[in-house]
């Protein structure tokens, strides 16, 4: 199951792709890693897809990822009279503390925090972004604001407060309850949604406790004026554009993309670009050549991963969605323009051993131009310092370890392989030639470069470096 291409692929799971077979079909056609939306899931279903993805893993004896995508807290207004109300370009418009059905004028906002915190100026978005009023004037009963852009507003509509920065942790008790099922479940990575401040990811890492990858989803403005102080708490940050989208004016999106993107790179985090990829697929066959374009964007940039989302979770043609952005991505890496991109964005090594072996590996390897590179990972910190690079070389990552090998299927141009760990050096190369080979990496006669720590098992202690030639006898 050797990918042609070295971005990942998520996909998310849902009505249109939850049965054993489909999710067996989506990771043929090009899935890395199953994404998991609290936001529609069940604690009984996600068990059930949970154990749907570790049988495909044991059958396939391939690492699978599996990152489960927490609700958040969700900012609603209440009903209308009539199930919706035309809200006028110029009107007066309240959100207020009545919890009476609403109207043209005025209708019910539940959350006390906002009224505490918005302030005159501010602007409001309802319904992702379709209405948009400004406050006037605010007192702790009420809210008057004036409407920039109208529209129909309908019951339990979404609200977002771009210009605001709530007084809210970014897990609510749902979101508590649903980590925990699935730390404990044996999930890969957890994404934690709107987050907002550094404190935010802190909260999260301290329940998730290292049983789980922690990825910070950017989709609140607040988040980019401390990306720099999230990063270094989040084990990956993911760019979540629909809600960035609605509260961010929408032609600031992709320089804010690229900004994410080459700030996890700096760090060494892995980064999803996620939302309306391919998003016209949840309904046609095809794509626009604008999406094309869009993933092929991402890909150039270097992102680790590009994420499906309703496209497969219920859409009419997920396992095509699939195919279609494994093919973008092939041809993207194809491209004769896309190693000159992903070589000007790459970062010096820092100043340790670890990543100087992993630096030097890169070089040998391209000066060379050995069949892959073998790196042992345990934690997975070598793994990522390798990933870091983007050699213009194969990298296959061998880890004693299920979790660190799933966690690390999200990384970009790791082909993860579980085996058990070297008993000497000597064994050490050996096994790396072997898997090499039976990975359909090298040939015997063919070289590799295997990177390790020494001694054998030390975690985050990569401090060796050799070439090695694939004897006769491995075939």
């Amino acid at each position: 199951m050797r990918r042609n291409r070295s971005v990942k692929i998520i996909a998310t799971l849902g009505p249109a792709s939850a049965s054993p077979e489909m999710i067996e079909r989506l990771f043929i056609a090009g899935a890395d890693v199953f994404r998991i939306n609290m936001s529609h899931t069940s604690h009984q279903m996600l068990d059930k897809l949970h154990g749907s993805i570790r049988d495909l893993e044991a059958k396939l004896s391939r690492p699978i990822g599996v990152l489960v995508d927490l609700q958040g807290p969700k900012l609603r207004i209440g009903t209308f009279a009539n199930h919706e109300a035309r809200i006028e370009p110029g009107a007066i418009f309240v959100l207020d503390n009545n919890e009476a059905p609403g109207d043209a004028t005025r209708v019910y906002l539940g959350h006390p925090e906002i009224f505490a915190s918005v302030k005159p100026g501010d602007n409001l978005l309802l319904n992702d972004g379709r209405i948009r009023v400004q406050v006037i004037e605010v007192d702790p009963q009420r809210i008057v604001t004036r409407v920039i852009f109208g529209g129909i507003l309908s019951n339990r509509k979404g609200l977002n407060l771009p210009d605001t920065i709530l007084p809210i942790p970014a897990l609510t008790t749902k979101d508590r309850a649903d980590l925990d099922h699935a730390a404990n479940l044996g999930v890969d990575w957890i994404a934690l949604s709107f987050v907002q401040r550094p404190d935010d990811v802190a909260e999260g890492r301290k329940l998730i406790a290292g049983r789980a990858g922690v990825m910070a989803k950017i989709e609140k403005p607040a988040a980019l004026d401390c990306t720099q102080e999230i990063l270094e708490l989040a084990d990956g940050l993911m760019v979540a554009r629909g809600d960035l989208g609605v509260e961010l004016p929408l032609e600031t999106v992709p320089g804010r993309q690229k900004q994410l993107t080459r700030a996890s790179r700096r760090a060494g985090r892995p980064v999803v670009v996620a939302t309306q990829m391919l998003e016209s697929m949840i309904t046609e066959p095809v794509p626009t050549r604008a999406e094309v374009s869009d993933v092929a964007t991402a890909v150039y940039e270097g992102a680790d991963a590009v994420m499906l989302s309703a496209e497969s979770a219920s859409g009419k043609w997920p396992e095509k969605a699939v195919a279609t952005m494994d093919s973008i991505a092939q041809a993207v890496e194809r491209d004769q323009l896309y190693r000159s991109i992903i070589t000007a964005q790459r970062n010096e090594p820092e100043a340790t051993s670890a990543d100087a072996i992993s630096a030097a590996a890169r070089q040998v390897g391209e000066t060379l131009k050995l069949q892959a590179i073998v790196c042992y990972t345990a934690s997975g910190s070598t793994g990522l310092r390798m990933a870091r690079e983007r050699p213009d070389v194969p990298i296959i990552a061998l880890t004693p370890i299920a979790a660190t090998g799933r966690r690390l299927a999200l990384v970009w141009g790791l082909h993860c392989v579980l085996t058990e760990d070297a008993s000497d050096l000597d064994d050490m190369v050996s096994r790396a030639c072997s898997i090499a080979h039976r990975e359909g990496f090298a040939d015997p006669g063919q070289r590799i470069i295997v990177t390790a720590g020494v001694p054998l098992g030390t975690p985050g202690a990569t401090n060796m470096l050799r070439i090695a030639y694939l004897a006769r006898e491995a075939e």
